[in-house]
């Protein structure tokens, strides 16, 4: 028997689906939308370029030095342990802006601004000198305390990049709620590919500096990024909060049950899931790719022709390799290029229409990046990457803009973020998990000398991790690149890039059937998700719930426990809104 729709399901239905309608962008000229963005908008993406420098120029050189030899100068944690990490970071970082946002609508904009860069100076700088932190707190250098176990590098670098991870989030809906203010509605796609822009522009210096800087020592990366990030301090003054509608009775605990419960609103809650498999693949290009690259990717072509071009000083390693950072970077200089003119573009279709298209291109770019070992066709399989990633993803803040009720643009802001989280830390468990057992350069080297050449398991495991590499060549009789080519074909380690390219597809596929419901949704009120919707959500999260608590079972794992309580806390939230509901209707 069918139900009468619910009064959330009754505004869905009648919030006619703006996604399916072209953005007003396409029909105002170029030259009269820049015009049309006041002081505020320009200062806060200069803040946010700034913010993304100091972030990037950080984040980008994190996965090669997270896994680098205690003998190299690094901590030396596993390809697990970094997912790990990762994937709790993601969680803070992407989730707490739901929260965070509501209270920017709250409290203003300019105070979360501020408190975000508090946190993330002390993140950075925790993070920065973790191995000096851990050993002035064991009093033993690493190299000694880790075979005795007197090691808690781990737990200080995660606690630098929690503070970091809620400095971010916290930061996300203040600046983009400003700008969300500033943005004329007749330029929304346009203004928010500038705003794009502004974050790739920052991403494509921070690391061109960071990179440089961690060949001299690791710790100026860490060092340039808290001190870029407190100079925002100085153009905070200077913005005026925007007005906007507050309800200032809230307290902080209906702010964050608003937050929460907006989270399980059936529209909004598919296209989180939908999307989160884009942003599985997107964030291997940080997470993992770093490393690829690092092991298996010859780009001494690459570093040759930079060289020819601008001389010597083009930052090199590994036997004249062009550094990961500046091949990654590709992907940051592209947007920073063309994100508006692509912008500009997607505003002539859907926004759907253009997620899914650029869903498509990324994964095609992600497929390339396990066909060689070359450093142009790596190259070449970021490009194809970023321009997928310039129709996909400045389009989100399109769709959700286009639906957020007036006073929760900061709250709104927030819950672009959750399709994030969610692709980024369950990608970051798999991701971590593939690569530590079947990617690592190192750790398939320890394998081949075991089955392939007879050593024994024990003193290979227990040998120094820069040690490995060097006593393979002299074992086998082959140099660098012999043994990166005889692991290349023995373990197929590129194989994991079909993997995620999959994950990709399917999240094309999910995101075809949601555009399809919610269009049909938008015509008829009496269809099943109208009517159905919040059912569907509960099954889901059921569902995932029940699976993510059995892998934490079977092996326990922080982020999985941490993944596995976020949905818990989702579904918790769903039943007491339910029973609300049916309470409200007996005493009506």
């Amino acid at each position: 028997m069918c139900r009468a729709p619910s009064a959330g399901a009754r505004a869905l239905s009648k919030t006619r689906d703006t996604m399916d309608t072209p953005t007003p962008t396409a029909k105002v000229p170029f030259g009269k939308q820049l015009r049309s963005f006041g002081p505020t908008f320009w200062v806060a993406n200069w803040m946010e370029l700034i913010e993304r420098f100091a972030y990037y120029g950080v984040r980008v050189t994190l996965p090669v030095l997270l896994v680098m030899a205690i003998g190299a100068g690094g901590p030396e944690l596993t390809h697990t342990q970094k997912g790990t990490i990762y994937a709790i970071w993601a969680l803070v970082q992407s989730f707490v802006p739901i929260f965070s946002g509501g209270f920017a609508d709250r409290y203003g904009f300019k105070k979360n601004i501020a408190i975000s860069i508090l946190l993330s100076v002390a993140g950075y700088l925790i993070m920065g000198f973790s191995m000096a932190i851990s050993d002035a707190i064991t009093g033993v250098p690493l190299a000694v305390g880790r075979p005795a176990g007197d090691d808690v590098v781990f737990g200080v670098f995660f606690l630098g990049a929690m503070l970091l991870a809620f400095g971010t989030a916290v930061f996300k809906p203040g600046i983009q709620g400003l700008v969300a203010h500033a943005i004329p509605k007749s330029s929304a796609a346009t203004g928010w590919s500038l705003f794009y822009q502004a974050v790739n522009i920052g991403g494509f210096i921070g690391p061109m500096i960071g990179g440089v800087l961690r060949l001299l020592d690791f710790e100026l990366v860490f060092i340039l990024a808290a001190v870029a990030i407190s100079l925002n301090f100085i153009p905070l003054i200077f913005i005026k909060e925007p007005g906007h509608e507050r309800d200032k009775t809230l307290n902080p605990m209906t702010i964050m049950w608003r937050s929460l419960t907006g989270l399980i609103e059936p529209r909004l809650f598919f296209f989180i899931i939908a999307f989160a498999g884009f942003w599985l693949m997107f964030y291997q290009l940080f997470d993992i790719l770093p490393n690829f690259i690092d092991d298996w990717v010859d780009s001494t072509g690459a570093a040759n022709f930079l060289q020819s071009i601008f001389g010597s000083g083009i930052p090199t390693t590994h036997g004249g390799n062009l550094i990961q950072e500046w091949m990654l970077n590709v992907n940051s200089m592209l947007i920073s290029l063309f994100a508006f003119a692509m912008g500009y573009l997607t505003g002539k279709v859907t926004s759907l229409t253009a997620i899914v298209i650029g869903i498509t291109i990324s994964a095609v770019g992600i497929l390339v990046l396990g066909t060689s070992m070359s450093g142009w066709v790596t190259i070449g399989a970021i490009a194809i990457f970023s321009v997928g990633e310039m129709a996909a993803s400045p389009t989100k803040m399109r769709y959700l803009a286009s639906i957020c009720p007036p006073g929760s643009e900061g709250r709104y802001m927030g819950y672009v973020n959750a399709t994030v989280g969610i692709g980024w830390s369950i990608g970051s468990v798999i991701a971590g998990e593939l690569y530590q057992t079947g990617g690592d350069k190192i750790q398939l080297a320890r394998k081949y000398l075991v089955e392939h050449v007879g050593q024994g398991a024990t003193a290979i495991q227990d040998m120094a991790r820069d040690a490995v590499l060097p006593h393979f060549q002299q074992t086998v009789g082959t140099d660098a690149t012999g043994v990166r080519e005889l692991l290349w074909e023995t373990y197929k380690p590129y194989s994991m890039w079909l993997t995620f390219a999959l994950i990709g597809a399917g999240s094309l596929l999910m995101l075809v059937i949601y555009t399809r419901i919610v269009r049909q949704a938008a015509k008829r009120q009496d269809h099943l998700f109208n009517t159905h919707g919040y059912l569907f959500v509960r099954i889901a999260l059921g569902l995932v719930v029940g699976v993510l608590t059995t892998l934490a079972i079977v092996r326990p794992d922080p982020a999985v426990i941490a993944q596995a309580g976020l949905f818990g806390m989702m579904l918790v939230a769903s039943l007491v809104a339910k029973v609300n509901t049916l309470v409200a209707g007996a005493d009506g």
